[in-house]
């Protein structure tokens, strides 16, 4: 992916100008949404490192895997409980579509967020349906 290709997270914006920016950690995430935002925009560009420092830590696995096959296409909130800047935890409800094997497919989660460490927004848990 260029630095210059549109977010895989659905804004406006580039992803150097937008996901890239929190990968990288020159800016955290503000709300819960934005958070998940860039977890998703991690998983397409495959930073494992983003993923892990960004997950709970009583929750966080040892490694993240990435499977060669399966491709993210596209990113859907469909809604939001609390998770704004001045809350401390929050829920983001969405759907990603993939491709695997020739196969399209979605994912269809809701996360929880919580705030951590100097009130930094992290992944706690999801409920795939």
């Amino acid at each position: 992916m260029s630095r210059r290709s549109s977010c895989p997270c659905g804004l406006p914006a580039s992803y150097d100008d937008c996901c890239g920016r929190l990968h990288r950690g020159e800016v955290r995430a503000e709300t819960a949404e934005r958070l998940m935002r860039s977890r998703y925009s991690a998983f397409t560009v495959q930073d494992a490192d983003y993923l892990i420092r960004s997950w709970h830590p009583a929750t966080r696995p040892a490694e993240v895997g990435f499977e060669p096959d399966l491709r993210w296409e596209g990113l859907e909130i469909i809604g939001t409980a609390a998770g704004g800047p001045s809350d401390t935890r929050g829920t983001v409800e969405f759907r990603a579509a993939f491709r695997q094997g020739g196969q399209a497919g979605s994912l269809h989660e809701v996360s929880r967020f919580v705030r951590h460490d100097e009130g930094v927004w992290v992944y706690l848990k999801g409920n795939v349906t």
